[in-house]
């Protein structure tokens, strides 16, 4: 059995944006027969610019194997008995529509407990190396994220799709690396493109990684990243009491948003020389994917196991809005949370999003694309 919450109460996002914009590639996270595999499948196409990035990643992913090896052998016994007392909450929505905030204002709960940003970045090794780093190695971890002002660091909450790539995993993400070579993955967002057995191998990776979270800290587990929404049968396989918790926003802004995002990310990890087009038709691509999937699975959603939201509704009631989603979700303890929502929503006053246009093409593509998806949640 776990042992109880030893992790500290989650620090609140700043409002003000901070100067220090600096962070390590992603990719100094993956082990070495994960960088081999990528280096393979690339056909060794790393771009001159980037060979020193290369040389870092090549025995920093050779240290990261080693330090797995250690921590199996120190762990493997007790983390193959951890268990899931409290079936995982999945905050899931696409990219851009609000999934990062619905999840800060989740973990302001106590109850809950969360991957964050070391143990997504360096997954191979977080229980043997996690009090070092964020204690002598403050750093190395970037205080904002590179596609808006949201504050980022060690403890803050990420996407546990970053650590499921860096694993080895199949996934859409590790093209901004090697955005030459893209699509690396086919058929990996919604995980159609794994064969019986990687799919097996898939499902045994995702738990052991939630198992190291939940190793020394066994509250119910809060997990957000857009690709899950895509996964709901994979993901009811492994947890049928899980919670699934929906969030939705104007596509008219999710597509300029999303496409900052890929172009961003791709431009700071990159190891192939960004193509000049392309991103545009991957984000529309993508968007269908996602809601596809999400469409087909709702047979399989129990009444008190999803809801939605829209993006627009909680930024502009927040508390109002996460006491409607304890009581759709069957939570308990919003009483105890609510202080905490409101300290957070009061803390992060005059946060402003960043704001992208849209040219009348491209809202012309987006509605010809993606109109049943408007339609369906009122934004047409």
């Amino acid at each position: 059995m776990s042992a109880v919450a030893e992790t500290p109460t989650p620090p609140r996002s700043p409002a003000k944006p901070r100067s220090r914009r600096w962070s390590p590639r992603f990719l100094q996270g993956t082990d070495a027969i994960t960088w081999a595999r990528l280096i393979w499948r690339s056909r060794f196409t790393v771009h001159p610019r980037y060979w020193y990035i290369a040389g870092i990643v090549s025995p920093a992913s050779t240290m990261n194997l080693v330090f797995r090896w250690i921590q199996n052998s120190m762990y493997g016994e007790e983390l193959a008995r951890t268990n899931f007392d409290k079936q995982p909450l999945f905050v899931i929505g696409h990219w851009r529509t609000g999934t990062t905030l619905l999840h800060e204002l989740l973990i302001q709960d106590p109850q809950f407990n969360y991957p964050d940003f070391f143990a997504c970045f360096n997954p191979n090794h977080r229980l043997l190396t996690e009090r070092f780093f964020k204690t002598y190695a403050k750093w190395m971890a970037p205080e904002q994220r590179p596609m808006d002002n949201m504050a980022a660091g060690w403890d803050r909450p990420q996407e546990d799709e970053f650590a499921l790539c860096l694993l080895g995993l199949p996934s859409t993400y590790i093209d901004v690396a090697f955005p030459q070579s893209a699509p690396m993955y086919p058929g990996s967002l919604d995980l159609s493109g794994l064969s019986p057995s990687e799919l097996k191998h898939w499902k045994r990776s995702f738990v052991k990684f939630l198992q190291t979270i939940s190793f020394r800290d066994d509250r119910r587990l809060v997990l957000k990243s857009p690709p899950h929404t895509a996964r709901i049968p994979t993901l009811l396989d492994l947890f049928p009491d899980a919670r699934f918790l929906h969030i939705v926003r104007d596509p008219y802004v999710v597509f300029p948003s999303t496409v900052n995002l890929w172009n961003s990310l791709t431009s700071r990890q990159c190891l192939q020389t960004p193509p000049k087009t392309g991103t545009e038709e991957k984000v529309l691509r993508e968007f269908r994917v996602i809601y596809d999937r999400l469409e087909e699975a709702r047979p399989l959603l129990k009444p008190g196991r999803f809801h939605e939201l829209r993006y627009e509704e909680l930024v502009k009631n927040p508390v109002g809005e996460m006491q409607k989603v304890y009581a759709a979700l069957e939570l308990e303890g919003y009483d105890e949370a609510q202080l905490r929502i409101e300290q957070y929503v009061k803390q992060t006053t005059g946060y402003e999003t960043n704001k992208y246009a849209i040219t009348p093409e491209q809202r012309e593509k987006v509605k010809r694309e993606w109109g049943d998806v408007i339609r369906r949640y009122g934004y047409g």
